[in-house]
């Protein structure tokens, strides 16, 4: 017996060892899945995994953002419906919805057919190579960027910008990015770039780096801006929330909201959706 555990032993260090310089095998893509994340394995190949519980989420769950949700809901019908349509930045305010609102449009839309690919920032780099497994593919996908944004010295914002529009490759019209950030510009500028300019001729130029960052989000042809909730607009996403989740709303409840987002110091959908369900939760 212990001449046997010695060679099971023994044969998983060998099995170890082989697979350690064997090539990673993706596996293939269950496409029969509505919703997917890029994975990236410890030998940096890239895959797409099945998400097993997407979050579905209902347009008349967001609330206060009618115009932003109207024009997202109005570009991906156009895509779906193979007409031409634009990819899309959400910023603003935190905790309004932005990221839900896309998780939302593409739960009306995945009857039709429509898939979302999640990717991280850091796996930007993989763009093109997600583009090239998808991009033969009869369905369509939105890949869906949560906040983007990029600090000092990162460089996975230019694979971005090349697959947006910049590269020698047509775009693909099965294809289009959403992403939600908290930064307009989506990379930082600093005073010193604004005060790095020439006067020439009575012209003054900015410098080229302000127009690198600029760049980016201008390749996003649709821009949705959201701004903090009013104490309304707050109060009613509780109303909804409380209600959705069993409770009831009435001036107990409502007194309680409003100390609720005074201890956090915002007032959004997030906090509102926060305060229903500690609230429903205690009572």
């Amino acid at each position: 017996m212990p001449d046997y555990d010695q060679f099971i032993s023994r044969l998983e260090q060998l099995i170890t060892r082989v697979e350690a310089v064997l090539p990673f095998l993706p596996p293939e893509p269950d496409w029969s899945a509505n919703a997917f994340r890029w994975r990236v394995s410890p030998k940096g190949v890239g895959y797409l995994q099945a998400v097993k519980h997407p979050h579905y989420v209902e347009l008349d769950a967001l609330k206060n953002i009618e115009t932003q949700k109207d024009s997202i809901v109005r570009n991906t019908r156009q895509f779906v419906q193979g007409k031409s349509a634009n990819n899309v930045l959400l910023t603003g305010a935190r905790g309004t919805g932005k990221s839900t609102l896309v998780k939302a449009v593409w739960t009306a839309f995945a009857k039709d057919g429509l898939k979302i690919i999640e990717v991280d920032k850091t796996d930007l780099l993989h763009l093109a190579d997600i583009v090239d497994l998808i991009g033969e593919r009869p369905e369509k996908f939105i890949i869906f960027c949560d906040d983007l944004s990029f600090e000092e010295g990162e460089i996975s914002y230019k694979a971005l910008k090349s697959v947006l529009d910049g590269s020698i490759s047509v775009p693909t019209d099965n294809i289009l990015f959403y992403a939600t950030s908290n930064r307009r510009h989506l990379l930082p500028q600093k005073m010193r770039e604004n005060l790095d300019v020439s006067n020439e001729d009575g012209e003054v130029r900015p410098a080229d780096s302000i127009e690198e960052k600029v760049s980016l989000s201008e390749r996003f042809g649709l821009w949705l801006s959201f701004y903090p909730f009013s104490q309304d607009d707050y109060l009613a996403a509780d109303n909804y929330w409380v209600t959705y989740l069993g409770g009831q709303w009435n001036d107990q409840t409502e007194s309680a909201a409003l100390l609720w987002h005074r201890t956090r110091g915002a007032r959004s959908g997030r906090v509102a959706w926060q305060f229903a369900k500690d609230f429903v939760g205690r009572t």
